[in-house]
């Protein structure tokens, strides 16, 4: 598959990431078509989709046409059968045998030459494309939340990832006003194994009882980072966090810098997983 050849794209999922996916993709020109196993994220995720470009429009970023264009290219996909695209995001739970299954049955519904992509942050390239028949047209594409907003995205190459897969989402990077990063297949890619640590010795602060979490947000902000540490868990969902860093630990043989915290584990347990359910390590009520 050429970039002249993708016009319809597939996005999986309807959570945070994968609404900013359509909506990023939907406002470049590609028709999109969202799925989620709960239809009724789909729709609440098109809710979301259409408020956010309300209110890029009422800051004067976008026009009303291009509100309305974007708009207009999602579609809320009610039957998995009707994914028969030209290209597939998928950004689902970090399991990887939900991702393996998803890519087997969308082999099984589209050709050769549609190319499959996972949103994964953290999980092996190689592994998820080792249930696939044609594992050279697989890869990883990893937004940053909001996808809409973040300059960057990371191209991981597995193994069996072939040099025209990745040359067509270079292009299919520039295509939707991002900056691409080639990585190689290796446990967090680039940017989450140089950022876990801002989460766990900022979490480990906590654990110590050297400092509470709005300090360390404050000083971290005062040194130039947009966000503190407690802030991004917030937004990017405490749980994802939580996830991302288990999987790295797992991944790295349980290396004790990696370990997950008993403090993020805690807030999940008892449902505070950040602004997307009202409570996490701050308050987001009303």
């Amino acid at each position: 598959m050429t970039i002249d050849g993708i016009k319809k794209i597939a996005v999986i999922g309807a959570g945070t990431m994968g609404q900013g996916i359509a909506q990023l993709c939907a406002s470049s020109g590609y028709t999109v078509m969202l799925y989620d196993v709960q239809p009724e994220l789909t729709r609440a995720a098109i809710s979301n989709i259409r408020k956010n470009l309300e209110l890029n429009l009422e800051k004067g970023r976008i026009t009303s046409d291009r509100r309305d264009s974007t708009i207009s290219k999602i579609e809320a996909i009610g039957d998995f059968r009707m994914l028969q695209v030209d290209l597939v995001i998928e950004a689902v739970i970090e399991k990887v045998d939900i991702k393996q299954k998803i890519f087997s049955e969308l082999e099984k519904i589209n050709g050769q030459d549609c190319i499959l992509l996972s949103n994964t942050s953290s999980i092996s390239i190689t592994q998820i494309a080792s249930a696939l028949k044609y594992p050279s047209r697989f890869a990883g594409l990893h937004f940053f939340n909001p996808a809409p907003v973040m300059k960057l995205v990371e191209i991981v190459r597995g193994i069996a990832t072939d040099d025209s897969t990745v040359n067509t989402l270079k292009a299919f990077s520039l295509k939707i006003s991002k900056s691409a990063v080639l990585t190689k297949d290796s446990p967090g890619f680039i940017v989450n194994r140089v950022a876990r640590h801002f989460y766990t010795e900022s979490l480990r602060l906590l654990e110590d009882n050297v400092s509470d979490f709005k300090n360390v947000d404050i000083l971290m902000k005062s040194t130039g980072f947009k966000m503190g540490p407690f802030e991004l868990m917030d937004l990017i969902g405490i749980d994802i966090n939580y996830s991302v860093t288990s999987s790295m630990y797992n991944a790295f043989h349980q290396d004790t810098k990696f370990r997950p915290s008993r403090i993020q584990q805690q807030k999940i347990e008892a449902g505070f997983l950040g602004r997307k359910s009202g409570k996490g390590f701050y308050s987001y009520t009303t």
